[in-house]
């Protein structure tokens, strides 16, 4: 019987996690609409400075592909993918009132993003692709189970059908893709696959505390 793939393994590995975040108190607002929005707009600015590392630890995994044209080609549509949602995040602010410019990172924040950045500067390829996977196929995965139950009227509604959509769901396919392709089942991806998305959990837990903090 042929081996799973590793993105497969990690996932399973980790699904505990991703179901406890599917189950959080700050996603569980997003899904019936009752989260307040003084703790989305902090969400959101913090979320602002997580993709603005995300895309350049994307960039670095790029520079140590360079004999690599058709992985490179592959990160530069990953990275067009969190442009695209910065764009979104930069609609959230404008109405929200965020200057995005003054962002300061809580935590949470500064641990995921320092985490992702030592890895793509240090790490190896296989190792940067496991760091960076499960904040990709978590939302999706979030995304999809709260669009189920999802009302016209909720104003998150937005937020849910981005990480729903089927764009969205490729771009994470792509990148576990990638892991296949380039990481090793060894104890160095896996903890760094394990870790990002612990890293997940607490940024929703940090959101949600620090949000309601700062009303």
């Amino acid at each position: 019987m042929p081996a799973n793939p590793l993105h497969i393994t990690l996932w399973r590995e980790s699904r505990a996690v991703a179901e406890e975040c599917l189950a959080h108190p700050f996603v569980r607002g997003l899904a019936d609409g009752n989260l307040d929005p003084g703790v989305f707009k902090h969400f959101v600015a913090q979320d602002t400075f997580f993709l603005r590392a995300f895309f350049s630890a994307y960039a670095l995994a790029a520079v140590k592909t360079a004999e690599k044209p058709s992985v490179a080609s592959r990160l530069h549509r990953l990275m067009g993918g969190v442009l695209d949602e910065l764009k979104l995040h930069t609609r959230y602010a404008e109405n929200l009132g965020i200057d995005l410019a003054d962002v300061r990172p809580n935590p949470a924040a500064r641990a995921y993003t320092d985490f992702l950045l030592r890895t793509a500067w240090m790490a190896d390829i296989g190792e940067i692709i496991a760091a960076m996977t499960p904040c990709m196929r978590l939302y999706a995965y979030l995304g999809q189970e709260l669009a189920v139950e999802v009302r016209s009227q909720n104003p998150y509604r937005e937020w849910i059908e981005t990480y729903s959509s089927d764009e969205f769901e490729s771009l994470a396919g792509e990148l576990e893709s990638l892991l296949d392709q380039l990481g090793d089942a060894i104890p160095g991806v896996a903890s760094a696959y394990r870790y990002a998305m612990l890293c997940e959990r607490d940024f929703f837990s940090s959101s949600l505390t620090q949000g309601e903090l700062s009303r």
